[in-house]
């Protein structure tokens, strides 16, 4: 009989290789096994497109004229009724406002150089100050124009007053003070005045 001999220097080799394959194909079966994560999306960080909403202004625009030249209001008489009567005033072009209702006002004061009218507001009567503000008009006047007449009187320069300062839009609230305190009660007989006042309001609530 053949007796085989195993060289101890081939086994090892053949060894050596079949260890090799088998972490080869370990290896490959492992990493072909292995579960993948899915794509996380992605995440931007720019700021939103869409524009910004406009910001509410709780200031409301100032009283804007309808007229462009203000009128003086004087009194007409047909028996015992009075009337307010208006009369354009020529003014400088380009005036602000402002400025013509304060020229206004002064020649309200100042009294007609007609005499087909009068006016009820006195003499000594002087116009303080004049501004237009976001809620109307805000006339100021000295104590005279509360001295002097009966309701009648009172109730007349009252409406000079408020058509005159409105006359630029007359949808315009009216505020009269006297030296700088709010006119809340006119004359000795108590004629009440509401602040503000507009001329609807003094037709509805006054008769001349």
């Amino acid at each position: 009989m053949h007796k085989f001999m195993v060289n101890p220097r081939g086994s090892r080799a053949v060894i050596g290789l079949l260890f090799a394959l088998t972490l080869g194909l370990g290896g490959c079966l492992e990493s072909s096994n292995a579960p993948t994560s899915p794509s996380s999306p992605a995440i931007s960080a720019s700021p939103s497109d869409e524009p910004s909403p406009p910001v509410a202004s709780d200031s409301p625009s100032p009283v804007a004229p309808i007229s462009s030249k203000a009128d003086v209001y004087w009194l007409s008489s047909s028996g015992t009724k009075l009337t307010l009567t208006p009369a354009n005033i020529d003014l400088p072009k380009g005036d602000r406002p402002e400025t013509q209702l304060s020229d206004a006002l002064a020649r309200l004061i100042q009294g007609p150089a007609n005499a087909d009218v009068t006016t009820s507001i006195p003499e000594e009567t002087k116009l303080n100050s004049v501004k237009i503000e976001r809620d109307g008009v805000h006339v100021d006047l000295s104590k005279a124009f509360t001295s002097g007449g009966g309701s009648t009187s009172m109730q007349a320069r009252l409406g000079q007053v408020i058509y005159t300062a409105s006359s630029l839009n007359p949808s315009d609230p009216v505020w009269i003070s006297v030296d700088g305190e709010p006119l809340k009660v006119l004359g000795g007989e108590g004629l009440e005045v509401p602040q503000p006042i507009t001329r609807s309001e003094f037709d509805k609530n006054y008769s001349l």
